[in-house]
């Protein structure tokens, strides 16, 4: 083995309540991290020696480090064990995997001693790869104790395949290792192995930032989450941030074994050990994966090979998985009273308006809490009897062990009582500066009519809209019943009959402040004037009255209520099943909940 040449280098009521509202909608289950499943085959192209640390060079093609093959008058090997020195050599992948019709790199690559390991850019004209240390006139050089210490190279690759313009990083140094390059996705970052003052073991991963214009950033270690006192080797970094790597420092099955920790914006995850196949009892490194075609290759000593270090290939069945969750959590309330709302219900949304998971507020505190993957967004969803649905957006970043994200929940009665009128509760409708089109917000406070009126469905309403007092006052009228009518349609759109809703616009009549004709105000009074609200018709004001009483004397909702509410959409969807405090219920095991409730 070499871096210095591979190279040396609660069960209670309020529990059973959330079990039985696995039956709601299909959920999305977040399983624990776990470390996927391969199957591995020894290949043809392995001799007795040392054969390693594969490339992918497009979608048919492979680099990997072998022997030398060079004929020389003297046979040139290394001490270490009495190999030849390293050579990069290409071939070509076959349909089952096999690595083919293997040929040296043309070039200046391959020189006297060891080059070995290479990252490519996606249009792979430009290459990164390890060597041995030379001079600018190919001459070997040596640290100060002597030691010929393994380096960081560039090039550039020509239309015939070719390696040129070869030079070392920057951050290289005579009196360091360096050496092992792999590339994120978007080729701004270089993850790379290094024995430089800074690591915390003997050889440690390390990261810089790669600009645009070529120049490079200050390398940084990892940190402790991924180097250990021992040796961590071979990274190759996956399109979404899935670091590989090999480490005789965390505990695995014997010597080098195979981890995988997942690279966030500003966290790295705890690494996990692939297990086997893909690990054994002496050394596993260099693996790389193809996402797209869920196949890759591994490098190995292990006993059953042909030789020395062999190159493996395998089979993904199953692709490792690093769970990082958030938490969203906050309290349920009456947006006017600010009262607790127990056993309201909050459900959690995806971005494609699937339900991820749902339950009650709690009993005693009015709570609730989700426990959602990371970098995602998502539709909190809150609802209560006698109450309008609220919806906000949450977002989760893109780290773990982030904080736990408080979002208070607020809910509006349906109706409020306004004088001698009788509204529904909603946020006032808002128009642009001479437009009746329906904005994002307005069609979000126009849903909650149409909810409203689904929930009633005998009740009329007026829609009424007014505008600012800028202009002529006869075009302010026009506007406002184009706004009106707008407002209307858009119900009507989503289904509510045509004889349960008209509107009637009132213009520059019925200002809420003073900005009248000649009065100077802001954008934003004036933008208080452009609004729309929705009246609950003369007949129709006894029965709502009726119910803004009730609200007013609302008990606090039980948890037998809540399971209530729970139950009529249950026989909807007894295929669900999800995971709940780390345990996966399935409808059996809940239907048993729900029958003994």
């Amino acid at each position: 083995m070499l871096f210095r040449c591979k190279v040396n280098i609660k069960i209670n009521t309020m529990k059973k309540l959330l079990l039985l509202s696995l039956f709601l909608i299909a959920t999305i289950s977040y399983g624990q991290s776990t470390p996927g499943k391969h199957s591995i085959r020894n290949l043809n192209v392995n001799t007795e020696l040392s054969n390693f640390g594969v490339t992918y060079y497009g979608n048919d093609q492979i680099v990997f480090a072998s022997p030398s093959e060079k004929v020389t008058i003297v046979r040139k090997t290394w001490k270490e064990n009495g190999q030849p020195y390293l050579d990069l050599f290409l071939g070509d992948i076959a349909p089952d995997g096999q690595i083919i019709n293997k040929r040296p790199l043309q070039g200046d690559v391959n020189r006297k001693e060891h080059e070995a390991v290479v990252a490519f850019t996606k249009d792979f004209k430009t290459v990164y790869f390890s060597a041995n240390n030379y001079s600018e006139r190919n001459k070997s050089v040596k640290s100060s104790k002597g030691f010929d210490n393994i380096q960081l190279y560039k090039a550039s690759v020509n239309a015939a395949g070719e390696w040129t313009n070869i030079e070392k990083l920057p951050f290289n140094s005579d009196e360091f290792q360096s050496g092992l390059p792999t590339l994120n996705k978007e080729e701004t970052k270089l993850y790379f192995i290094s024995d430089r003052p800074e690591s915390l073991g003997k050889t440690d991963i390390f990261v810089v930032d790669v600009h645009k214009d070529g120049t490079y950033g200050e390398p940084k270690n990892l940190g402790p989450k991924i180097n250990t006192e021992e040796r961590e080797m071979f990274p190759f970094i996956s399109d979404d941030n899935m670091l590989y790597f090999s480490s005789t420092g965390h505990e695995g099955q014997g010597k080098l074994d195979v981890f995988v920790a997942k690279i966030y914006d500003h966290t790295v995850s705890v690494p996990i050990n692939l297990e086997a196949p893909i690990n054994s009892p002496r050394d596993d490194f260099a693996y790389i994966f193809d996402e797209t075609q869920l196949k890759g290759y591994l490098s190995s000593n292990r006993k059953e090979g042909k030789g020395d270090d062999d190159i493996y290939s395998f089979i993904v069945g199953e692709q490792p998985y690093i769970e990082c969750l958030q938490t969203i959590k906050g309290i349920v309330r009456d947006k006017d009273t600010q009262e607790l709302l127990p056993g309201a219900i909050v459900e959690i949304l995806d971005g494609d308006g699937n339900q991820v998971q749902i339950t009650a507020a709690t009993e005693d505190e009015a709570a609730y809490s989700f426990d959602v993957p990371c970098n995602s967004t998502y539709t909190l969803v809150g609802t209560n009897p006698k109450y309008l649905k609220e919806t906000l957006e949450v977002k989760t970043i893109n780290d773990v062990g982030a904080p736990v994200i408080e979002q208070n929940i607020n809910l509006a009665t349906e109706f409020i009582a306004v004088g001698d009128e009788v509204l529904i509760n909603i946020d006032k409708i808002y128009f642009d500066f001479n437009k009746w089109n329906i904005r994002k917000d307005a069609a979000e406070q126009l849903d909650k009519v149409v909810d409203v009126m689904n929930q009633y469905p005998e009740m009329k309403i007026l829609g009424t809209s007014h505008t600012d007092s800028r202009g002529p006052s006869r075009y302010n009228m026009k506007l406002s019943e184009k706004r009106a009518k707008s407002t209307v349609d858009y119900i009507l759109s989503k289904g509510i009959a045509v004889g349960r809703i008209t509107s009637q616009g009132f213009g520059e009549t019925q200002l809420v402040n003073a900005c009248v004709n000649g009065k100077k105000c802001t954008n934003e009074e004036h933008q208080l004037n452009r609004r729309t609200e929705f009246k609950v018709v003369q007949e129709e004001k006894p029965k709502v009255q009726e119910v803004i009483e009730e609200v007013k004397d609302v008990e606090p909702v039980k948890e037998e209520e809540a399971v209530d509410k729970l139950k009529p959409v249950m026989e909807k969807a007894p295929e669900t099943e999800k995971l709940i405090e780390g345990k996966p219920v399935f409808k059996e095991e809940a239907k048993e909940i729900k029958d003994n409730n």
